[in-house]
């Protein structure tokens, strides 16, 4: 049997400007292309009607059909990693995998699994950076140490982009010696345990007119100023190079969004524990009110704050939540109500179509005022004034609370004078300790 190499996509969705594919590509060994649908995963999920799977699902589907115009196909298989290698190592003579890097705790572990298990078949095992600019130790303080402030990372990070100017690697799909292979099996969302989505993906649309202006723009939620690439950021159908070539010369405040995204890809990777534990260890002493009533009602979008409200029910509805609007409800949640951030943040995990670990968790983390260059515990966000200064006609707030003018809207679930002098006395005591 002729050997083969192997490229395995993950959160790399695409053809072009695809590193570890670049390399894999100019090898003279036939590639094989495969995707794993990941049983560890998928059956962690609590709905079956994922609008992510149902991305993945159509994502995949396009790269299968571009292999087969050039006599290959996209090889899938459903199961656990480990169990799909040894699939394919029963199956072919494999020389190398080369896929690229992930950095989530699970990724990490997953992929020190695989590559045990192909080093003992002397089959070597190539991950590259292509999910980040910059990735796990390239951007250190003057100590050799990470940052664990933003402000600082971010004018290293650009002196050394600065330095080191982006490549582009071009589109492999017609230079490339993919395997020739015919009629592969391609799952139904039905064979992998799901069932269509009544949520609508945007697709990729890049509007750099709207980009130049993102500052003026971006923080009202009813203006639509923002271009909700996260999600094809986050599975690699767009890449981050060309993400960021298009902030670095159309808009700053853009550019940030991005380098904000590798500060708590950074933080994840140096600081593991903050996946389950806030950064800040004395918060971890905070007494959370259990209060399953409130946190059903901010779920729902009915806590009688028109803001907080309109962008849980956006969320539901869409899987999508303004980016102003995330850090009212979360602060609403952590400070108002003072509900576990670990609670809002599995919530957001499940609804958000762009879930990302590292982001959801610095997001919240920074809102609950217990992660790394967290927003101060006293500084707590005044929905009301934050909706009067983001969205003073009520535009958004109408479009998705309806009954807000009306005796239907419930009362306030909390006094925000109360709630606040509450939270900052709950603080204030651990600052203490």
């Amino acid at each position: 049997m002729n050997a083969i190499n192997i490229f395995w996509f993950r959160r790399d969705l695409r053809f072009d400007d695809n590193t570890g594919l670049s390399v894999a590509s100019q090898k003279n060994t036939p590639l094989l292309c495969i995707f794993i649908f990941d049983t560890n995963i998928l059956q962690s999920l609590p709905h079956k009607a994922d609008a992510r799977v149902q991305f993945i699902h159509t994502s995949l589907l396009t790269l299968k059909q571009k292999l087969v115009g050039q006599g290959s196909d996209l090889y899938i298989l459903y199961g656990t990693p480990q169990e799909s290698f040894r699939t394919l190592l029963e199956k072919f003579t494999i020389e190398n995998v080369f896929c690229n890097e992930d950095y989530e705790p699970y990724a990490l572990q997953r992929d020190t699994q695989i590559q045990g298990l192909l080093q003992a078949k002397n089959i070597s095992f190539f991950s590259f950076k292509d999910h980040v600019i910059f990735h796990k130790n390239e951007i250190l303080n003057d100590n050799t140490l990470p940052y664990k402030v933003f402000t600082p990372y971010k004018k290293r990070w650009i002196q050394t982009l600065q330095n080191n100017p982006l490549q582009l690697y071009p589109d492999v799909l017609q230079n490339t010696r993919f395997l020739p292979i015919n009629s592969l099996w391609f799952p139904s969302l039905e064979n992998i345990g799901f069932v269509p989505s009544p949520i609508t993906i945007p697709p990729l649309k890049i509007d750099e007119e709207k980009i130049k202006i993102y500052d003026t723009i971006k923080d009202f939620p009813a203006m639509e100023g923002t271009t909700k690439i996260g999600i094809h950021l986050r599975h690699g159908t767009i890449s981050i190079r060309k993400a960021v070539l298009i902030g670095k010369n159309r808009n700053e405040a853009w550019l940030n969004e991005l380098i904000w995204r590798e500060f708590y890809i950074m933080i994840l990777y140096n600081f593991p524990y903050v996946a389950k534990k806030s950064f800040q260890p004395q918060y971890e002493h905070i007494q959370w009110l259990p209060n399953q009533e409130h946190f059903e009602r901010w779920c729902k979008g009915e806590t009688g704050y028109p803001l907080v409200d309109a962008g849980m029910r956006e969320l539901n509805n869409t899987g999508f939540m303004h980016n102003r609007v995330r850090m009212v409800v979360a602060s609403f949640l952590t400070k108002h109500l003072l509900i576990d951030w670990r609670l809002g943040e599995s919530y957001f995990a499940e609804k958000l179509l762009d879930f990302d670990l590292a982001n959801n968790n610095g997001g919240w983390q920074w809102s609950a005022s217990t992660g790394c260059d967290a927003q101060p515990y006293f500084r707590i966000f005044n929905p009301n004034i934050q909706a009067q200064r983001f969205d003073k006609n009520f535009v958004y707030i109408k479009k998705w609370v309806t009954e807000v003018y009306s005796h239907k809207y419930p009362k306030p679930l909390i006094d925000d004078t109360f709630a606040r002098k509450r939270a900052v006395e709950v603080f204030s005591k651990i600052k203490k300790v």
